[in-house]
């Protein structure tokens, strides 16, 4: 399964750290072993259903954990029912690089 996660925290950081809410999220993403690639306006993720469904509810959440009022996470999924038919994230966007 591959996803794209984007999280709009209120407010997106600190007086300290302009993006402290949107960096916390990412760390999540980073700590779960999980592949994934960081973009300008959203982060792609790679992996199993169930891991990357958990771990999009632990992003969301790491924005509210780290200070933010409030949070709105736009989520695109990118799922075959054929495992074998699943493309990677490689797959996609390797030709454009």
């Amino acid at each position: 399964m591959i996803v794209e996660i984007q999280c709009l925290p209120q407010p997106p950081g600190t007086a300290e750290s302009r993006w402290a809410h949107v960096e916390a999220a990412i760390a999540e993403v980073q700590s779960s072993g999980l592949r994934y690639e960081v973009g300008p306006l959203g982060t792609s993720i790679e992996g199993e259903p169930d891991a990357v469904w958990a771990l999009l509810r632990r992003v969301h959440e790491a924005c509210l954990t780290s200070g933010a009022d409030g949070v709105v996470s736009v989520i695109k999924v990118e799922q075959s029912r054929r495992s074998d038919e699943q493309p990677t994230i490689g797959d996609l966007v390797d030709k454009f690089r």
